[in-house]
């Protein structure tokens, strides 16, 4: 028979980490006594982070005694208490290599369901004192478990725990870890765990991504149950030369490049609302490297990006002033998973300002194949003036039978003409979007300033449109992700402090910075961080891909190995260090 061992709880709190404070619930101490076990938490426990632990499918995290002693012989260790790895319970049984997702257990008053295994994080091993603990226990197969509460009720260490249904599916807690993290994921194996009704939609929507995955590309690297979106490998590695043979302006701030391939080869199609990244030499300074969508249709010949001057912009400044037609400049291959669904649900394209061009090489590839699907295309801006691509548009959309579109003008000149440069005096903002009768079972495409899409992305789902119908393409910089730590000041990415670095340059396309490697930082995360480069990250030891990265140009040496590789064309910073020079898409 198996007895629950131990309750443990915890509530959030600092703790020093790295010279940051990291808000975290990772140590749980024992309860003494009967304690209260609800559909979302126990009583007297919290969680710190709840995008990864707590909630109906994540409310008792499950360790077990065996595990215990397994860690102990492999790490040389006798210090370990109940709680030690962050669990509610402490059980002297059930194994993850025995226990299925959807069995069902009573402890004490109250019934369980098998929902996950474990989704660790880094906070476990700062709990440890051993950082790459996340990664062993998904290597060595001891995730551990979460429960869903079926009845509510009291336990207390001492109860049995009674198995009182048998999933139907029988995979194993281990089996289900293996096939999300470990390479391979095969497709009967995904198909096998979809039809488990029990398991939790996080790891349900992972399953159907890797699916997916899978039929589009077959054994293709890359985990896209891990990084939500299918990787497409660049058609060639680090940066080609390419010639500008025009220059158009576009609007007061805005000038397109035709860019033509040096060496007069013909180059591949490209999935409209790809990018790419641009070289610029300016005289007597440093090379300078942005991202910049491709903003025209896919042809062999040549790419279009459009590129506006920004106040105190370097790069736009030189394509304004310095750059002529026939200078080169280098190119990354087209990269990006921002890119037009087919089929035949309804588009509702949204942009603001320069936002406009992925989203017009989507309605580029529309207008080539006269499209008849409902499309609706929304965008604002202050002016005509200001409003590149006007002409354009208009005329894409009337080769399109089922068009529609609402151009809003914040701040018109008194010879803009209402009906015919714009459609609206106001901000293209949720209030616009409500008045029209969108097709909220459409896909929904926003680019623009961080706060445009921040703000239509939730006010559109409130609206009743599925999250995963909401696409969203970031300019610059993309969202730090860097769970149990308060948001940075918001400085601008810089050179990071103390004397710099004699190794190879490393350069942060995004964020335009070029610094040289310094082998005082593990790994190319932590060189991000010291520039303050926006970042994403969660289990820092190559498991999770939360920090997947796209590498422009360069190779890196990883130290530790990652338990999957990433997609073609990416790499993981938090695990990797520089082989060499390297242009990062960061």
């Amino acid at each position: 028979m198996v007895h629950l061992l131990s309750v443990n709880v915890g509530l959030p709190r600092d703790v020093e980490w790295q010279g940051r404070l990291v808000n975290t619930a990772i140590w749980k101490m024992p309860v003494k006594g009967p304690c209260m076990v609800r559909r979302l938490n126990i009583d007297g426990d919290g969680q710190a982070d709840r995008a990864g632990h707590g909630g109906e499918h994540r409310a008792v995290y499950v360790y077990q005694t065996d595990s215990y002693r397994y860690w102990q012989e492999q790490l040389g260790r006798h210090d370990f208490v109940h709680g030690q790895f962050g669990e509610n319970f402490t059980l002297d049984g059930l194994p993850d290599a025995e226990v299925c997702i959807g069995d069902r257990y009573r402890i004490g008053e109250a019934i369980f369901e098998v929902s996950q295994p474990r989704v660790t994080c880094y906070r476990l091993g700062i709990r440890m004192g051993l950082p790459e603990m996340p990664a062993l226990l998904v290597s060595h197969r001891r995730p551990g478990f979460y429960l869903r509460v079926l009845k509510e009720g009291k336990v207390q260490a001492g109860d049995e725990v009674e198995q009182v249904e048998s999933a139907e599916e029988r995979m194993t807690v281990a089996d289900i870890n293996d096939l999300l993290y470990k390479p391979g994921h095969p497709r009967e194996q995904l198909e096998r765990a979809l039809r488990i009704p029990a398991l939790s939609p996080g790891w349900r929507r992972s399953f159907q991504s890797l699916l997916a995955q899978s039929k589009e590309n077959g054994s293709s690297p890359g985990n896209a149950g891990l990084t939500g979106a299918e990787s497409i490998a660049p058609a060639w590695d680090g940066l080609r030369s390419f010639k500008v043979s025009r220059m158009t302006s576009e609007s007061e701030s805005v000038t397109s490049l035709e860019l033509e391939p040096a060496d007069g080869k013909r180059l591949p199609d490209f999935l409209p609302g790809q990018f790419i990244v641009l070289g610029f030499q300016p005289r007597k300074a440093p090379l300078l490297l942005r991202s910049y969508s491709l903003s025209g249709s896919s042809n062999d010949r040549s790419y279009r990006v459009s590129i506006k001057r920004q106040d105190h912009g370097v790069a736009g400044a030189y394509v304004k002033d310095e750059l002529r037609i026939g200078e080169t400049v280098q190119a990354s291959a087209p990269r990006g998973s921002f890119t037009l669904a087919e089929g035949a649900t309804p588009l509702v394209f949204l942009s603001a300002g320069i936002g406009a061009t992925p989203l017009l090489a989507m309605l580029h590839a529309l207008a080539i194949d006269r499209s008849g699907r409902e499309i609706w295309w929304l965008h604002g801006a202050r002016n005509k003036r200001e409003h590149p691509f006007a002409d354009e548009v208009t005329g894409l959309l009337q080769l399109l039978p089922n068009a529609q579109r609402l151009v809003c003008y914040s701040a018109p000149d008194p010879a803009d003409k209402t009906g015919i440069d714009y459609d609206r005096r106001s901000r293209l903002d949720l209030a616009a979007v409500q008045s029209l009768r969108l097709p909220l079972d459409g896909d929904f495409y926003l680019c623009g300033p961080p706060s445009f899409m921040d703000d239509l992305a939730a006010g559109i789902e409130k609206l009743g449109v599925e999250r995963s119908r909401i696409h969203t393409e970031t300019f610059g910089s993309g969202r730090s992700i860097t769970p149990g730590i308060a948001a940075s000041s918001g400085r601008q990415p810089h050179q990071p402090a103390g004397p710099p670095g004699a190794g190879a340059v490393i350069s942060f396309a995004r964020s335009g910075v070029r610094v040289a490697w310094n082998p005082k930082f593990d790994n190319l995360l932590e060189l991000a961080e010291a520039c303050d480069v926006p970042v994403r990250w969660s289990c820092r030891t190559g498991v999770c891909h939360t920090c997947e990265t796209g590498l422009i140009s360069g190779a890196v040496r990883y130290r530790p190995d990652p338990i999957d590789a990433p997609a073609a064309g990416n790499f993981l910073p938090c695990c990797s260090q520089p082989d060499g020079e390297l242009v990062i898409d960061l």
